[in-house]
């Protein structure tokens, strides 16, 4: 007998309750285990005798950091694991804030009732799910997630999808001689049952908030710091934790000077988006006195009612108290780069300026540069700046300083981060992302964004 179900009308979901009876001997292959899967099925599964759960791709298990193919993969195996408190599709579930009982029953029922291995090559799996009644046995193939979504209770992003019941016989025989054939092969599978039911218990354990903030901020940086070369590394043979500068800076601004130094030399371009008040001119002085201690060409670009601002830290004046630094950098306007002649505000020759050789150039109020609408009469800002100063002459390295990087779309972004990318931002950058373009990830964003 075969029976198609498309989770929509017809729910596998259903059909398993039916099927799933006490002493039955369940064999899954899944993607996906959630806690929710489980719910949906509690009563029926709690009286099964046992169940064998095979994660289809690699998923508990440690990959090999330094290959890049292998962290991409890394990254679908923590969202794998972070399923099983429920999946992408189970956020309604998650929203009804049951998920510590569950979790609670649902790790004691796997310690009584489950073994949980995983794949642990690049060999492919198919997923499937057999009940084993001993005179009757059951396949039900095209369920890939063993969670309310898999099983119809959830909707999902299928716009087709075909579950196949079939209890015939000798098809049912052959897929569970297959499926012990890999379940005991151990050089394809690794038991992760107790990593899953640890992971589980720490659904529902109770964690101070400390433990939680510093949790958090692993995550947040833990790529970030695998990432750390020592050539990426502030140079301290430059002296500029000696400066006056550093040491009048909030150990938060001392924190983002040493990360906007890494993504300068690994991107070569960052945006400090600090809220207003954070001083993010001090923290851009930081990041210029280590350049300016490697001997590099600075150029500050800036609005012109923010000229003082930057002009008073290179006088000699009473209330510059940062005059013992010596800061050295050119200043000027937004404006100046309209102009192809005459004199800056602060009086350089605009026709002299050799725009192509600074090695650093610090934009202040960096949205301003957010738009690249060409015009046929003339050359525009952002292009000259583009042109002349980012694609010209030495390598320039791109500081943006912006408290609004984004003011209506993800392409103000976009065209502040292709300063650093000389405009090739439709090119994969292995560093980002080794499949997509820096386009490509806005764009999807973009998308989500208005979904």
């Amino acid at each position: 007998m075969l029976k198609n179900f498309n989770n929509k009308t017809e729910k596998a979901g259903d059909e398993l309750k039916k099927d799933i009876k006490a002493g039955s001997r369940v064999n899954v292959a899944a993607a996906i285990f959630s806690i929710y899967g489980y719910e949906a099925l509690k009563s029926e599964l709690k009286n099964i005798k046992d169940l064998r759960f095979i994660f289809t791709d690699p998923t508990f298990v440690e990959m090999d950091k330094a290959n890049r193919e292998q962290r991409l993969f890394e990254i679908h195996a923590n969202n794998r694991k972070k399923a099983i408190s429920g999946s992408d599709f189970e956020i309604n579930l998650k929203n009804e804030l049951k998920g510590r009982a569950i979790a609670k029953e649902c790790k004691k029922w796997i310690e009584e009732k489950v073994t949980i291995k995983t794949n642990t090559s690049k060999r492919y799996i198919q997923p499937q799910f057999i009940v084993d009644n001993d005179s009757e046995k059951i396949l039900f193939n095209g369920i890939d997630e063993f969670s309310s979504a898999g099983f119809g209770y959830e909707n999902d992003n299928a716009i087709l999808r075909n579950i196949i019941k079939t209890d015939d016989y000798e098809m049912t025989k052959q897929f569970i001689k297959n499926f012990d054939e890999v379940w005991n092969d151990e050089s394809a599978l690794k038991d992760v049952t107790e990593e899953v039911t640890e992971y589980i218990a720490n659904l529902y354990k109770e964690n101070s908030p400390e433990f939680i903030y510093y949790l958090t901020l692993y995550n947040i940086f833990d790529e970030f710091l695998e990432d750390i070369t020592e050539d990426e590394l502030p140079n301290e043979r430059t002296g500029f934790r000696e400066s006056l500068i550093w040491n009048k800076m909030y150990s938060f601004q001392k924190d983002a000077v040493l990360g906007i130094i890494n993504k300068l030399e690994r991107f070569n371009g960052c945006i400090l988006a600090d809220s207003v008040g954070l001083g993010k001119t001090f923290t851009a002085l930081g990041v210029i006195k280590y350049y300016q201690e490697r001997n590099k060409s600075i150029l500050v670009l800036c609005p012109k009612k923010l000229g003082d601002n930057w002009l008073t830290f290179l006088a000699n004046y009473e209330d510059n108290h940062l005059y013992k630094d010596r800061f050295n950098y050119d200043v000027l306007y937004h404006t100046d780069l309209s102009r192809a002649k005459g004199f800056s505000s602060n009086n350089i020759d605009l026709s002299r300026v050799n725009w192509g050789n600074y090695d650093l150039v610090v934009i202040d109020e960096s949205h301003n540069f957010r738009n690249n609408d060409p015009h046929k009469d003339h050359q525009t800002r952002y292009q000259r700046l583009l042109n002349d100063v980012m694609r010209a002459g030495v390598k320039t390295k791109v500081l943006m300083l912006s408290a609004t990087p984004v003011n209506n779309r993800f392409m103000d972004l976009r065209n502040q981060i292709a300063l650093a990318y000389e405009g090739h931002t439709n090119e994969v950058d292995e560093k980002i992302d080794g499949q997509r373009s820096i386009d490509a990830i806005l764009t999807n964003a973009q998308k989500t964004f208005n979904d």
